[in-house]
């Protein structure tokens, strides 16, 4: 399975976010971007659960203030 997490940071955090955001276990990309988010991670992971630890690895990264996850929806198998 698949999300995107999207993050609010700290003015003058977003690098350092993005860059710590890379040594999670899980992320495949993170990117600082602009818009309403500042970061933007793509995760992936087996099970839901381990989705939620993911996201508290996120959040306890200095510099971020808030985040907002979308998981992804596999595409239907088709016959």
């Amino acid at each position: 399975m698949e999300a995107y997490v999207l993050m609010n940071t700290e003015a003058n955090a977003l690098w350092n976010v993005a860059d710590s955001t890379l040594k999670i276990e899980g992320v495949k990309t993170a990117h600082a971007v602009t818009g309403e988010f500042d970061v933007v991670a793509l995760v992936s992971f087996p099970k839901i659960e381990d989705l939620g630890k993911i996201i508290e690895k996120m959040q306890r990264l200095k510099g971020v203030r808030g985040t907002e996850t979308l998981i992804a929806i596999p595409p239907p198998v088709r016959e």
